[in-house]
């Protein structure tokens, strides 16, 4: 048997830094290929970068992002205008659709979702259903009065959920 320098002897110097060249070559592209590809999918994403961000934040991911969205929804309380009150009443439901969503319940609609829950894991679910309610007067009828001490109190329970839920 022979030993393997005895095999490096019929291949020149040449030829073996030539193929270490094309080994480095192809080992960077496919390296370079991989990192486009992880950076056009949302595995990356999701799986690293999220974690990074609750860990080192304390906080869950988007939660900057929610907390930006909430802002500007209790700030259409401040207008004193009644479709305002509506809007912002209508855009916190969304929000804890989506909220909810994003944690993982199926469901069509927000009123599927909250079907999903218990007052274990949101316990006051039964004034989440009561805002729910009143949304959906809101949006069904256009008459629907709506005064600022309601709205606020809606929003209250909107706020309250979302927070038991770590959403912000």
């Amino acid at each position: 048997m022979l030993e393997p320098t005895v095999y490096l002897k019929f291949i020149s110097p040449k030829i073996l830094f030539i193929i270490k060249i094309l080994f480095i070559i192809f080992g960077l592209l496919f390296l370079g290929l991989l990192i486009i590809f992880m950076k056009r999918t949302s595995w990356l994403k999701h799986r690293i970068l999220t974690d990074a961000v609750e860990f080192f934040s304390y906080r869950p991911y988007g939660a900057r992002k929610t907390e930006k969205l909430w802002k500007k929804i209790t700030k259409r309380l401040e207008t004193g205008n009644e479709s305002e009150y509506k809007l912002a009443i209508i855009e916190a439901d969304v929000l804890l659709n989506n909220v909810l969503e994003k944690i993982g319940y199926k469901g069509e609609t927000l009123g599927d979702r909250l079907k999903k829950l218990t007052p274990i894991l949101l316990s006051n679910l039964e004034d989440v259903w009561e805002a729910h309610k009143i949304r959906n007067n809101i949006v069904h009828d256009p008459d629907y009065k709506l005064t600022l001490d309601k709205a606020q109190k809606v929003i209250r329970i909107y706020e309250a959920s979302l927070r038991e839920l770590n959403a912000f």
